[in-house]
């Protein structure tokens, strides 16, 4: 595995790769990488000549310094799980490699700025595609992979790939679950195992929304998926709710495609998951 912390060093190789006609597949990440993250190494290996894995936590992205200063950053033990995983290619920038001084960044996202977690971290998508689209334009990858478990994350970078008109195709990759249904997570590494425990009830409301969908009116759902989650201790819902998985709209049962996505505190930690109900 190559690894690389200059923009330059980085496009010098890549332009070798690609003048030998090889295909390139970006998985952009902030570290603390677990299943999830090889999981998304491993459709890029699958689809794609050459896997470009970076590591950089994006400063942008955070709505609170706290949370930018207590994310896991455990660089050595990354390295060595992408050196086992056979990444090809690693990108592990500074910020001040990535950002100009006083760097300014704004594009026009529409609702899917401001809807779910848009509302709950305002500003956050700014960041988010602030940072994809320096990667994207430095490595111009042929395909980029991203997990569904960031859904409107996903929907957000669909958004600026058209707004730019990027010829770059984005591919969603499942979501990998512990064996006990919990959304593998960066941030469930700070869950107590009673904190872990009650966090399982976020996956559960959605497997019951996802199994009771043809059977009881979205209100009734919503209703009894909510309840499920306030009712839970150490819990704290900050949304739980149905979409059109185009848009995040509300949405009835007519709608062709739809998802269910929630967020919650689970003690001091802040967790996210959805599910694809059609």
């Amino acid at each position: 595995m190559e690894i690389f912390y200059t923009k330059d060093s980085l496009q010098k190789h890549l332009k070798i790769l690609k003048q030998k006609g090889q295909t390139i597949g970006l998985v952009p990440t902030m570290g603390a990488l677990h299943k999830g993250h090889l999981s998304l190494l491993e459709i890029s290996k699958q689809q794609t000549d050459i896997s470009v894995c970076t590591i950089f936590v994006n400063p942008t992205q955070f709505t609170n310094a706290d949370d930018l200063k207590n994310y896991p950053r455990p660089i050595k033990t990354d390295i060595a799980k992408l050196k086992t995983a056979d990444c090809d290619v690693l990108f592990m920038p500074g910020i001040e490699e990535m950002y100009a001084a006083n760097e300014q960044w704004h594009i026009e996202l529409g609702d899917l700025e401001h809807l779910l977690e848009g509302k709950f971290r305002p500003g956050h998508y700014q960041g988010v595609t602030q940072i994809v689209y320096k990667l994207f334009t430095l490595v111009e990858p042929d395909k980029a992979f991203f997990g569904q478990k960031d859904y409107q994350q996903f929907l957000v970078i669909n958004k600026m790939v058209e707004i730019f008109r990027l010829p770059i195709k984005l591919v969603m990759c499942p979501i990998l679950r512990e064996p006990d249904g919990l959304a593998m997570s960066s941030r469930n590494i700070h869950l107590s195992a009673e904190e872990h425990q009650n966090a399982l009830i976020l996956s559960r409301a959605l497997w019951y929304i996802k199994d009771s969908f043809n059977g009881e009116t979205l209100k009734d759902l919503l209703n009894k998926g909510r309840d499920m989650i306030t009712a839970q201790n150490g819990v704290e819902l900050e949304y739980f709710e149905v979409a059109d998985a185009e848009t995040l709209r509300p949405t009835n049962e007519q709608t062709a495609h739809i998802v269910a996505l929630t967020a919650a505190k689970v003690g001091s930690t802040r967790l996210i998951d959805n599910m694809i109900l059609r």
